[in-house]
């Protein structure tokens, strides 16, 4: 079987420079992100954007405002594909797996924003739809939360603990470096 490859760039919109999010783990993510997307280029290969929008005017995400836009550093180009979700998954309301369907695409690599909600998500459901997915670790990034109790957990932590919830059951994680020499790219 021949292996086809796209990389889905998640999220990675100017809403996430807004304050309300506190703070963030790998400031680099956006930096791995783009050398991840030139090597895919380099190599003829998809690269499709995800991108949430909101139909509520207080959302950071709400379509007629500047957070929705793809930040600069990871813009799409040309014909490269962008499918818009108003829920957590790249797959829930969108043509994404149809798309990657029609064209034979087997293998999925995740980047982007953030781990424990929209990347992971999207994780699952393309391991479970039988797509052999990769999620990169320092081309994600998370910020700290609160939990039930109300007890902060650090960026780190979360970003740490997410990516062992998905790891060899829904995606394989692992660098930018080990994704580029596994994958040839």
């Amino acid at each position: 079987m021949k292996v086809n490859k796209a990389l889905l760039v998640v999220d990675v919109q100017k809403a996430f420079y807004n304050e309300k999010w506190g703070d963030r783990n790998n400031h680099d993510a956006e930096e791995k992100m783009a050398t991840l997307i030139d090597h895919w280029r380099k190599k003829g290969l998809e690269v499709i954007y995800i991108q949430h929008q909101s139909n509520d005017p207080e959302s950071v995400f709400y379509t007629k405002q500047e957070g929705v836009e793809i930040k600069e550093s990871v813009k799409p180009i040309g014909e490269e594909q962008i499918f818009t979700k108003t829920v957590n998954s790249g797959f829930i309301g969108t043509n994404l797996e149809s798309y990657l369907r029609e064209r034979e695409i087997n293998e999925v690599v995740i980047v982007g924003l953030t781990t424990p909600h929209c990347v992971s998500t999207t994780a699952r459901m393309s391991g479970n739809l039988g797509f052999h997915t990769y999620v990169v670790s320092d081309a994600t990034a998370a910020y700290g939360i609160y939990d039930q109790d109300g007890n902060y957990v650090e960026p780190e932590k979360v970003h740490t603990v997410s990516l062992a919830t998905i790891h060899e059951e829904f995606a394989l994680v692992m660098t930018t470096d080990q994704l580029i020499k596994k994958l040839a790219l």
